[in-house]
C-alpha cells in the first residue's frame, strides 16, 4: 500500500506558463509561413538580391585571362603505338577479354580499354601489373 505523508497538505497556486519555443530563423523564411504572415497582416522583410534570376556572367577580369594563358596546361604523354600493340597482342596470344585482365591486374575495364585505345597516361604501376599477368615488357617503350 503507499504511504502518504503525515504532514499537512499545501497546494501550489504559482501560476505555470507554458510559451511556445522561439520560431527559428529557418522557419521564418519556410515558404508556409511567409504566407501566413501576409495573410495575417503582420510584417514581412524582403530583400532583392543583386542579379537574382539573370543568366548573365561577368565577363572575366583581364588579370584572370592573363594568368590562365600562362598556366596553361603541357601535353601529358600518352601511350606509344608500340605499347599499346605489345598489350594487346599479348592479350590475345593468352585469350584473355580486356575485362579478364581488369580484373587480373585489379583495375576498371575502362583502364585497360583506355591503355589499349591509346587515351590513357601511363602509370608505372599499372603498367607493372600487365608486365606480370601477360609476361611482356612494356615499361621501356614510353615516350612521346
Amino acid at each position: 500500500m503507499p504511504s502518504r505523508t503525515t504532514g499537512a497538505i499545501t497546494q501550489d497556486w504559482e501560476p505555470v506558463v507554458l510559451r511556445k519555443a522561439k520560431t527559428k530563423v529557418k522557419d521564418l523564411r519556410d515558404p508556409k509561413a511567409v504566407n501566413q504572415a501576409l495573410r495575417t497582416g503582420a510584417m514581412v522583410q524582403t530583400i532583392k538580391k543583386f542579379d537574382a534570376g539573370s543568366n548573365k556572367k561577368a565577363a572575366p577580369a583581364v588579370n584572370v585571362r592573363k594568368l590562365d594563358d600562362e598556366t596553361e596546361p603541357v601535353a601529358r604523354d600518352r601511350m606509344t603505338t608500340e605499347v599499346r600493340q605489345a598489350i594487346q597482342k599479348a592479350r590475345l596470344e593468352k585469350k584473355m577479354s580486356q575485362a579478364e585482365l581488369a580484373k587480373r591486374i585489379n583495375a576498371q575495364p575502362k583502364v585497360v580499354q583506355e591503355y589499349e585505345n591509346g587515351k590513357a597516361v601511363p602509370n608505372q604501376a599499372v603498367l607493372a601489373k600487365m608486365e606480370k599477368v601477360l609476361g611482356v615488357k612494356l615499361r621501356g617503350r614510353i615516350a612521346k
